[in-house]
């Protein structure tokens, strides 16, 4: 019986070593390779090529073209952080300055988390908390409705028939918070309430807390009641980057994971397509700015689906799209005359986007 113990034992350790030399292998395997960042006080970017992702160059020239003719100014294509593709166009140039739009609320949905993470706000407290009441026209009843996250998840209930001006007289109520879904430019208010939690102006705060850890540039520049972002096209590209590595840079966290994943996924029941000042691609019905109707199919049916998207008047764009390990950013005039931020050129440039990498 000992020789069959023996060969027992024999048979166990090569099988042991066997399996011991599988787990080597599979933990030799190379990780996913990291996310890039470019240097936060320098404007050098580390690029990747067309050739080396194997997409299909023969289909750049006629998306150069296309952007072109759609009055762009300028596009940028990252990869995993690193740029494949940056161009200008119609006279702008890589350090002109540029307006965001409604695409840089988001900007305000980074800002408000940052400011929650201090511990300065709570974007379920109500507005009045901060601002004290009579900050809209509404019943005191009525406005003590209104949280930080109804402003950022444009369910305040307040009439966004009434134009840009956000002063208390305009901002009167016709349903109860977190029951109509409607584009209203109140969300500005979240501005005032970092300011007044945290004892310093808007600027600052965004300034010190964001602008400056990513190495953006830019201004805010007030127009009328409202103040617009101002940037050169990489300083958009950088706050997209942020966004798509999940509020980090290189070893920093600068935004919550927990809350950009709240802010880049459906915030309530009414539109499905919107996050906390972000819009969503790939859900079954989607609502548009001063309209009420709900529309069925994705927001950008060519986009893919895991896409979401700040999105400003004038086609300003920010697309991040986890899965392609993608930030794209267009900056530019109005692509077909449509002054929204959302047109049907979205879907015609993501079919030559999609000829390009696919």
């Amino acid at each position: 019986m000992k020789p069959t113990y023996f060969y027992i034992l024999i048979l166990g350790l090569l099988f042991g070593f066997s399996c011991s030399s599988e787990d080597d292998s599979t933990s030799n395997e190379p990780e996913p390779e990291a996310v890039y960042f470019p240097p936060i006080n320098s404007d050098n970017w580390e690029t990747t090529s067309i050739s080396e992702l194997n997409w299909n160059e023969n289909e750049l020239q006629p998306l150069l073209d296309f952007l072109e003719e759609k009055n762009s100014k300028s596009f940028i294509i990252l990869h995993n952080g690193k740029i494949v593709q940056e161009h200008y166009f119609n006279g702008h140039q890589n350090s002109t300055l540029w307006y965001w739009a409604s695409a840089g609320k988001t900007l305000t949905t980074a800002v408000a988390g940052i400011a929650q993470e201090h511990g300065l706000i709570d974007i379920n407290n109500k507005v009045s908390d901060y601002l004290g009441t009579g900050w809209t026209s509404a019943s005191m009843e009525k406005e003590n409705l209104i949280t930080c996250e109804h402003l950022l998840s444009m369910t305040s209930g307040l009439d966004d028939t009434l134009g840009d001006d956000v002063s208390a007289s305009n901002l009167q109520y016709v349903a109860d918070a977190g029951n109509r879904w409607a584009y209203h430019n109140v969300y500005v208010k979240l501005q005032d309430i970092v300011a007044e939690a945290s004892n310093t102006t808007w600027n600052n705060y965004f300034n010190t807390n964001l602008r400056d850890k990513i190495g953006m540039t830019g201004n805010w520049i007030d127009i009328g009641s409202l103040s617009v972002y101002a940037s050169t096209t990489r300083s958009m590209a950088r706050f997209g980057l942020l966004s798509y590595a999940n509020g980090k840079w290189e070893d920093l966290q600068i935004l919550n994971e927990n809350y950009l994943a709240q802010a880049t996924n459906t915030s309530q029941d009414i539109n499905l397509a919107y996050g906390y000042l972000w819009w969503l691609n790939g859900k079954s019905t989607y609502h548009l700015p001063q309209s009420q109707v709900e529309f069925l199919g994705q927001l950008i049916p060519n986009a893919p689906s895991d896409m979401y998207a700040a999105l400003g008047k004038n086609d300003q764009k920010i697309y991040v799209v986890p899965s392609k390990k993608l930030v794209i950013v267009r900056m530019g005039q109005s692509a077909d005359d449509d002054n929204f931020a959302l047109s049907n050129f979205d879907n015609e440039l993501w079919l030559k986007i999609n000829a390009l990498i696919n």
